[in-house]
């Protein structure tokens, strides 16, 4: 059976593509999207793929993925240095979590050096572009296999 593997964004994302391209590149979330596809497909995985600007929202994604998920990658975005509650939902989530920025978060303002993800997360992967995503999935894979 194949595992299915939760990609959770939080906000802003959706303006991946548009929004300071000069640190987030140019590549949209739907092109994120399918490249995490076609790169789940070749490690024998499939992707449920999720963007909010709600936090109440991805809480409640997460949740979801408890039964739907065998593992997460999140891009929590700005969340990442605020949310107690999506850790929490991380916290209650039995698989493999990881934590993907496309920015070097410790090259940029002091506050986006803290990341409560962090405290759940397996790894984290920053500073790689939108290639982190595929990275994630690639760990997850192997985290899967132990």
């Amino acid at each position: 059976m194949t595992k299915t593997v939760a990609i959770l964004n939080g906000p802003n994302l959706n303006l991946l593509g548009r929004r300071q391209p000069e640190i987030y590149g140019a590549e949209t979330l739907t092109d994120v999207e399918t490249r995490c596809s076609d790169t789940a497909a070749g490690l024998g995985l499939e992707t449920c793929f999720f963007q909010s600007n709600h936090e109440g929202e991805i809480v409640e994604a997460i949740h979801r993925a408890r039964d739907e998920a065998a593992a997460i990658v999140i891009n929590p975005a700005a969340y990442t240095h605020t949310s107690v509650a999506i850790l929490d939902a991380l916290n209650a989530f039995d698989g493999p979590v990881v934590e993907v920025h496309i920015s070097n978060v410790h090259k940029r303002e002091d506050f986006r050096h803290h990341s409560y993800v962090s405290a759940r997360a397996d790894a984290v992967i920053a500073g790689c572009g939108t290639q982190g995503y595929t990275l994630a999935l690639h760990r997850i894979a192997t985290l899967l296999e132990d």
